[in-house]
């Protein structure tokens, strides 16, 4: 038998990718607005804030625009290089393939160039996550990592679930395997907007990681929950809620224009 992560679509589940349905139907359609190069360059700078503020980046919003654009900013050198990082990996987003593990190597080594000395490669020690001082989750050994990951990628690819149920489980396994020895949370957060892109290329620019940063406490909490439960259910409940709000978010916007 083939390996299957384990979790449960819920009845919440299946009226969310409903509603999220309809709206992004709205959004495509209305994609050729001229409006839309600018709101695009918007969400993108929003999205690789609200991701690395999540990591504690501590550069604003304006700041990270400035580096975008090519200026000069005052910052620790590790936080800028942090932003240049993402807008190259963020730059790849429509060229990588969600089931091909090779391109996520990719994007992790310039997510995390010049940053960590494994950028690109999976880690070789244990790890674990703390919350101060108490340990709140313990990674698979680094042994299992490539295996683990083999099966996660076979799993996407081959299975018949919804695309948005497929992204927001395999953000779960990733985030529960933690293969990468830093940029784990970065890496997971961008692998899902890869998968819903390739479902429908919009998600590449709605900035669904504003709204997890938003609701920054609830993401760790039903990161937890997934834990405790041995199964994503809690997190894809959480994680459709979000990418419900964004695209509402969007769909306002858009109509608004």
């Amino acid at each position: 038998m083939s390996y299957r992560p384990p979790f449960e679509i819920t009845a919440k589940a299946i009226n969310l990718i409903s509603e999220i349905s309809e709206k992004i139907g709205i959004i495509t359609a209305l994609s050729d607005n001229p409006f839309h190069v600018e709101l695009r360059k918007k969400n993108r700078i929003q999205t690789i804030h609200s991701s690395l503020a999540i990591e504690q980046n501590t550069l604003s919003i304006e700041q990270m625009t400035a580096i975008i654009e090519g200026k000069r900013v005052l910052g620790a050198p590790n936080e800028i290089q942090e932003v240049k990082n993402a807008v190259q990996a963020y730059n790849l987003l429509l060229e990588l393939n969600p089931y091909e593990e090779k391109d996520l190597l990719r994007a992790h080594k310039l997510m995390m160039a010049d940053l960590v000395d494994r950028n690109g490669k999976y880690r070789s020690e244990g790890v674990g996550i703390f919350d101060g001082n108490e340990v709140v989750h313990v990674a698979p050994p680094a042994a299992n990592v490539p295996f683990l990951m083999a099966d996660l990628f076979s799993w996407l690819k081959n299975s018949s679930e919804h695309p948005l149920i497929k992204s927001c489980v395999f953000h779960y396994e990733f985030e529960f395997i933690h293969p990468f020895p830093d940029g784990n949370g970065r890496m997971g957060r961008f692998w899902q907007t890869v998968i819903l892109k390739e479902w429908k290329p919009v998600f590449a620019w709605i900035p669904v990681e504003t709204l997890v940063k938003e609701h920054q406490a609830e993401y760790y909490a039903a990161l937890t929950s997934s834990d405790k439960d041995a199964d994503s259910t809690s997190f894809i409940d959480f994680m459709l809620e979000i990418i419900s709000s964004a695209v509402s978010a969007q769909t306002k916007t858009v109509i608004g224009k």
